[in-house]
């Protein structure tokens, strides 16, 4: 069950990725040209999503896929192209539109379902493997544990997820206020120590556990994959 905190959350995502920075994330996820700023955010979301593919088998054949959070849905489409069938949600039905039309007649041997709602929806049914890149980073770490909790029922092999790490630089980062302009500046992220979020997720997910994590830093990008497996 969602906790308040991450429900009011939810709410403030939703409302940022479907009206207030649509065009941004837009042209962010594009091969246009973008300012400084964004254009690190960009390199250093292309080597994250390299990096979480990279945690999944390079044969996808015949496997199910959730992307929690797709946004724009590149991840989507890539995991596709190795043969899997990818559920891909997100809370902003724009976004959501906006990844369906990019991925027409590109997913190769496999598909893509693309949905508008929410990562926890125990309709989605199960899956090999989940992904949620940069769609928990908002969230308390409570929360974050709360939700693979959820996904772990429905998950069969691997869960993979990215999480603001908790360091002097991204805190400076935050404090000063500097990924975005501040007419579209997301909803706060919420860092967390690795070992911290380990511990939660040792605890909190009985028969898993943390496995390959990698740190990805490139200007205003910072971001840490970690990949969480069944023992």
């Amino acid at each position: 069950m969602p906790s308040s905190t991450y429900a009011a959350r939810r709410g403030e995502l939703e409302t940022y990725f479907d009206r207030t920075a649509v065009e941004a994330w837009t042209r962010l996820t594009s091969t246009a040209p973008v300012g400084r700023v964004r254009a690190t955010v960009r390199v250093g979301r292309d080597s994250m999503r390299a990096t979480l593919l990279s945690y999944l088998p390079a044969d996808l054949t015949g496997r199910r896929l959730l992307d929690a959070g797709c946004g724009t849905g590149a991840l989507a489409v890539e995991a596709a192209r190795r043969g899997a069938h990818v559920t891909a949600i997100d809370l902003s039905p724009t976004l959501v539109a906006l990844a369906a039309e990019r991925a027409a007649g590109n997913t190769g041997a496999g598909h893509v379902e693309f949905l508008t709602g929410d990562m926890q929806d125990p309709a989605l049914g199960e899956f090999d493997h989940v992904v949620a890149m940069d769609s928990l980073i908002h969230y308390r770490a409570p929360d974050v544990v709360a939700v693979l909790a959820g996904l772990a029922a429905r998950t069969r092999h691997s869960m993979l997820l990215t999480f603001a790490p908790r360091t002097p630089l991204l805190a400076a980062m935050h404090a000063a206020g500097q990924f975005f302009p501040r007419g579209d500046r997301s909803p706060a992220i919420e860092p967390v120590a690795e070992r911290r979020l380990a511990r939660l997720v040792a605890a909190g997910l009985p028969g898993w556990q943390p496995a390959r994590s990698r740190r990805i830093a490139a200007g205003f990008y910072i971001s840490q994959a970690l990949e969480v497996r069944r023992r």
